[in-house]
């Protein structure tokens, strides 16, 4: 086997992992599977697609993010998620995605500002056709793109490894976070346009810091936490 193939091997069974990760962080996140819950590894690779072996290193990847804990010869059991564990993803997302920001606002080209205002466009024009998954995708977009214009890789791969957490669906389930969105992001552009490096850092931490608490309520009423 050539080293390509193998590699491409590789790539292609961190992939089945990062799939099962993310299908089992959504169990989690939305209430699906409790703390103190055992994961059983055959309903996972069945729901997923997938064998035994990526099912036990997607556990793996959630074990080293604290969503699972791995109890010796008895398996994975999913660990507690609190309203503080919410409020932290959010707030380790929006100092590194604020930094990512003031750097862009010092960097960005004419042909980055471009795309931000065709990706804008895009997501305002999914949003009144009512296309959820459309919506999704433009303002993870949008924020790549700023987030490539700032020209820090490793700042933005750690960034990466945060938002991951938090499946994107989440953020279409707050409640107001849209509104929000839609305003923030044209604020944003227009705060990179006029190379205001202070001021793109405020509302992109602000931008995000405001979908916290909105969905520690969401993920309460949906009976997340006992008292919600």
């Amino acid at each position: 086997m050539t080293v390509e193939a193998r590699h491409g091997q590789a790539v292609g069974r961190q992939q089945l992992s990062e799939d099962v990760a993310a299908y089992v962080r959504e169990l989690i996140i939305s209430g699906r599977a409790r703390p103190g819950d055992f994961l059983r590894t055959e309903p996972i690779a069945k729901a997923v697609g997938v064998s035994n072996t990526p099912v036990r290193e997607g556990l793996l990847i959630l074990s080293g993010e604290g969503f699972v804990e791995l109890v010796p010869r008895r398996g994975f059991v999913v660990s507690e998620f609190t309203k503080q564990d919410v409020r932290d993803l959010f707030w380790a997302q929006a100092v590194l995605a604020a930094e990512l920001a003031r750097r862009a606002a010092e960097s960005i080209t004419d042909a980055d500002l471009e795309r931000l205002r065709e990706i804008l466009a895009d997501h305002q024009r999914a949003l009144a056709a009512g296309d959820d998954e459309g919506t999704v995708r433009y303002g993870h977009e949008f924020h790549r793109c700023v987030n490539l214009a700032a020209g820090s890789r490793r700042l933005a791969t750690m960034l990466t490894s945060i938002v991951r957490q938090l499946p994107n669906r989440f953020y279409n389930d707050i409640e107001g976070h849209t509104d929000d969105t839609m305003e923030s992001h044209p604020k944003i552009i227009d705060a990179l346009a006029a190379r205001d490096a202070a001021r793109a850092e405020t509302l992109m931490r602000e931008h995000i810091m405001s979908g916290a608490d909105e969905l520690v309520a969401t993920l309460a009423k949906q009976g997340m936490w006992s008292d919600g």
